[in-house]
């Protein structure tokens, strides 16, 4: 206790050459910090947009078409049909719906709005979306079959066409701009979907309608096309996602008559492996930020290591009185390693307290930036790290000085000027 009482009275009289030496040492675990806190933030929230697409879920789309090694528009290749026999004859598949996209304008009273998201989907879309109704209920396979003019909001729709009101059972107008399609199609509401919030892209994910999509072909569309934009589908477990779209790839080709060994119409993407990629990359570059931000970390240890080389010269005679009264090499020692490790852990604590609040200042941004719900989070891991390494910092670059001044010859030294 009385080496650091001894070690803080001697950094105290040098103020303000101190402040300068931790800076550098401030600024590396700041940096250190935040990198790390954000990027974990940053994963966090894509793992929960991830899983804001539903439960082990994989999405069949149509292949793109190549020209000349350009990738343009989809092949419309895929149909309900595919949808249906997927769930049928896939042993891994729990459930899957056919989606729709399609644009409109939905009109209650003097309320207009126009939505992100207007979906024709199976009733098992829910369900593979891993959605709750928080009022009313989803439409059925009657529905479906029969190209009902039901239809599912969002809280968003509610509140911008029917503010605090009870949407249940009200009919809204969709107004739609395809050809051999006129007026406006009444629609009666059925349901309200759970509220989800906004993705990672600041996306409005309740700003969405869902109708049957067959009603969306037939009575939105005036089509009579059978082909979907896309296949929702989820496996019954998260282990069997890579059995499950093995089986939907083999169906798919077997449907399509597709022969061995040529390209496939569609393409099957697994979201298990997309978040790993993802999740991959992210690592990778909280990685090299940190590696860049502890950079500052080695800056700090060098003005450490000068800043302790410098008080050794100028105590060179207190150091031979210490001496001359019986203090032993290895006490020497001890108190200038006191002293650089005092420097380094002050710095290390200044510098957390600084990342911290840069991590939240810099999530705080980014939620109002993009308008998602970017989570706080703050790695502890990797602020237990960053103090260690300034303490390793503050031993490592300051053992040459305390050896030096422990070698000092005592008569030498209190001869020194």
């Amino acid at each position: 206790m009385t080496t650091i009482l001894v070690a803080l009275h001697a950094l105290i009289k040098n103020k303000m050459r101190c402040g300068l030496t931790v800076l550098g040492v401030v600024i590396g675990i700041a940096a250190v910090t935040t990198m790390v806190s954000v990027g974990e933030s940053a994963r966090t929230l894509l793992q929960n947009t991830i899983q804001s697409l539903g439960t082990n879920v994989i999405i069949v789309t149509p292949a793109r078409l190549n020209r000349r090694g350009i990738r343009q528009g989809m092949i419309p290749t895929l149909t309900a049909g595919d949808a249906r026999a997927i769930k049928e004859e896939c042993p891994d598949v729990a459930s899957a719906s056919p989606l729709v996209g399609m644009g409109g304008q939905l009109i209650h009273s003097n309320n207009n709005w126009n939505p992100k998201e207007m979906f024709g989907v199976g009733e098992d879309y829910l369900t593979v979306r891993d959605w709750p109704v928080r009022h009313g209920g989803f439409f059925g396979a009657s529905d479906v079959n029969s190209a009902q003019k039901v239809c599912v909001v969002g809280v968003t729709v509610m509140r911008k066409l029917f503010q605090t009101s009870n949407p249940l059972g009200k009919v809204i107008r969709i107004k739609v701009a395809s050809a051999g399609v006129n007026g406006n199609i009444p629609f009666r509401i059925i349901g309200v979907l759970e509220e989800k919030g906004a993705n990672m892209f600041g996306d409005d994910q309740d700003d969405i309608v869902l109708i049957p999509y067959t009603t969306v072909r037939k009575r939105l569309q005036g089509s009579t096309h059978k082909n979907v934009h896309a296949i929702m589908v989820s496996a019954r477990t998260t282990k069997q996602m890579n059995d499950a779209g093995f089986q939907i790839d083999q169906l798919l080709q077997d449907r399509h008559q597709i022969a061995p060994g040529e390209p496939r119409d569609f393409e099957v993407q697994n979201t298990k492996e997309i978040a790993a990629m993802m999740d991959d990359v992210m690592g990778i570059m909280t990685l090299l930020l940190s590696a860049i931000a502890g950079i500052s970390l080695l800056v700090g240890g060098v003005g450490i290591m000068n800043v302790m080389l410098v008080s050794v010269t100028e105590r060179t005679r207190e150091i031979g009185i210490r001496m001359a009264v019986g203090a032993r090499g290895r006490d020497i020692l001890r108190q200038f390693l006191v002293e650089s490790i005092l420097l380094a852990t002050v710095g290390g604590l200044l510098g957390l307290t600084l990342g911290v609040s840069a991590s939240v200042g810099a999530t705080l941004a980014m939620n109002a930036y993009s308008g998602s719900d970017w989570p706080i989070v703050i790695s502890m891991q990797a602020a237990m790290v960053a103090m260690g390494f300034a303490a390793a910092v503050g031993i490592f670059f300051g053992y040459y000085p305390a050896r030096r001044a422990s070698r000092l010859d005592p008569i030498e030294a209190l001869r020194y000027e």
